[in-house]
C-alpha cells in the first residue's frame, strides 16, 4: 500500500482537532496536537486517544498515567500548529492552567476532557491509550475543523445552542 495515497484518503474524514496534555515525572507539561481521539463508552466514561510512539512527550503518558484533551476552538489554529511542530518549547507564552488531576489545560479550548489511564494497547507506530474521564467541562461552540490537510471552520448557520 502507498503510504501517502493511504495518507489522503484518510484525510477525507473530517475531524475536531485537540490538543492532547500529560506531564513527565517533574511535572512539567507535554503536549501535542491530535486528530486521533474518540468517545468510547459512557458507562463507564472513557475516551480513547492514540500516541505517536515517536513524540518527544511518548514516555510521560506511561509514567503520569494522566492526560487532558483540550478540543481546540475555531480561533486556536496558531495553538494547534504549535503543538504539531517539534523540538519547540509549545508552552512558553501560551495561556493555560493546571487543572486538578495535574495536567495543562489550554485556555480558550471548547471543551476539556480530564483523564486516568486506565488500559495502554499496541496499534503499530502508536500506542491506543484508553482513558477513564475524571472531569469534563465545555465553554464554546465554535470548534475548529481539520478536512484534506487543511484547517476549516464551520459556518455560522451550522450551529445551535
Amino acid at each position: 500500500m502507498d503510504l501517502q495515497e493511504l495518507r489522503r484518503v484518510m484525510g477525507h474524514f473530517a475531524t475536531g482537532v485537540t490538543v492532547i496534555t500529560t506531564m513527565d515525572k517533574a511535572g512539567t507539561p507535554f503536549g501535542l496536537t491530535a486528530n486521533a481521539f474518540t468517545s468510547l463508552s459512557l458507562n463507564p466514561p472513557l475516551v480513547l486517544i492514540c500516541i505517536d510512539k515517536t513524540v518527544q512527550c511518548y514516555s510521560c503518558f506511561e509514567e503520569s498515567k494522566v492526560f487532558a484533551v483540550n478540543v481546540l476552538s475555531e480561533d486556536q489554529e496558531e495553538l494547534s500548529r504549535r503543538f504539531a511542530t517539534k523540538g519547540i518549547e509549545k508552552f512558553s507564552g501560551i495561556k493555560w492552567h493546571r487543572s486538578e488531576v495535574g495536567v495543562a489545560l489550554l485556555d480558550g479550548a471548547i471543551s476539556t476532557i480530564e483523564c486516568k489511564v486506565v488500559h495502554g494497547y499496541d496499534g503499530g507506530d502508536h500506542t491506543i491509550y484508553l482513558g477513564e474521564i475524571v472531569r469534563a467541562r465545555c465553554s464554546g461552540d465554535r470548534p475548529l475543523i481539520f478536512f484534506k490537510g487543511q484547517y476549516h471552520r464551520l459556518p455560522q448557520h451550522n450551529l445551535r445552542s
